[in-house]
């Protein structure tokens, strides 16, 4: 399965002033606006990369080489808002589009997923060797106002870690996470599809 980020968030669970006032910065202190900006967007990567989440609205692509063998597919970084489309290239490099009448998606399914609507298979037509299905699809809880709180509060532990731990640049010196934002990303993280 290759991912492919094609629509990246528009904005962060966690805004600088929002972390300014979790580090007790004041407000027009602004020097170190621009690294706040970068951690914050670090640390809802990492967030996301530990927890196997989304937490933004996102638009990802989903790369397979064969249908799989039962009646459902299982898509990567719940939660699952939509698909938007399932395209399959044949050996002769054609590119089909797979009609949304002969699949259903579960966005209340974690993870989401498409299974085949009633009476229908997966096309039969001989894909390509590698990379034959491309699924598009949207995933995150929505805007920062829907992100679980306990989500973004890992965010605000793990700016605050970096925060006062920037000095850290030897491999002996490795980032760990904060205990409570491990405990806080642990609570209802995917561990496998």
């Amino acid at each position: 399965m290759g991912m492919t980020l094609v629509t990246a968030p528009t904005a962060e669970p966690v805004s600088v002033i929002e972390m300014k006032d979790h580090l007790r910065i004041e407000i027009d202190e602004t020097a170190e606006d621009a690294i706040l900006a970068k951690w914050i967007k670090a640390a809802r990567l990492m967030v996301e990369a530990i927890n196997a989440r989304r937490l933004i609205t996102q638009t990802w692509d989903c790369v397979l080489d064969r249908w799989p063998s039962g009646s459902v597919m299982k898509l990567p970084y719940p939660p699952l808002q939509s698909v938007t489309h399932v395209k399959y290239t044949d050996t002769a490099g054609t590119e089909s589009t797979w009609s949304s009448d002969d699949y259903i998606v579960d966005t209340d399914a974690c993870p989401g997923r498409i299974g085949l609507a009633y009476g229908e298979i997966w096309p039969t037509t001989t894909l390509r060797p590698i990379a034959g299905i491309a699924v598009r699809f949207v995933c995150g809880y929505g805007d920062a106002a829907d992100v679980p709180e306990h989500l973004v509060q890992a965010v605000k532990l793990v700016v605050a870690h970096m925060y006062e731990n920037r000095e850290i640049t030897d491999l002996k010196d490795h980032f760990e996470l904060p205990y409570g934002a491990s405990r806080l990303i642990e609570m209802d993280r995917i561990y496998s599809l």
